[in-house]
């Protein structure tokens, strides 16, 4: 499996399970601007690895991953409290980057993954 730059992977900590059929946007910051560069909903596994080709190159900039958090909670106990969860990084080097989300219903975090 050949993934992308950027990836990124769900995990619902109440549950212990990953977060499947969730919509992501990827975007860059382009003079001031958020651009949406592509998007995708995340697999069985809770992870997107494939929503760019990996041989787009992906240029040193400020990028931003932004969840839809409501369409996932509509279906659980108890409504989504961050109907949506966006999460700005830097690319500065050329390693894989992966940005994780570990979500419940009353919060998340993120961290760089590998």
């Amino acid at each position: 499996m050949s993934k992308s730059a950027i990836t990124t992977h769900i995990l619902d900590t109440a549950t212990g399970k990953p977060v499947s059929n969730l919509p992501v946007k990827l975007f860059k910051l382009i003079d001031g601007n958020w651009e949406l560069i592509s998007q995708a909903s995340t697999d069985a596994d809770g992870r997107i690895t494939d929503w760019l080709s990996p041989e787009t190159a992906i240029e040193f900039a400020t990028y931003k991953l932004s969840f839809d958090l409501d369409s996932y909670f509509t279906d659980q106990a108890d409504p989504a409290f961050y109907p949506l969860a966006e999460i700005c990084f830097r690319l500065q080097d050329k390693r894989h980057h992966h940005i994780p989300l570990l979500l419940s219903p009353f919060g998340y975090s993120t961290y760089r993954g590998s």
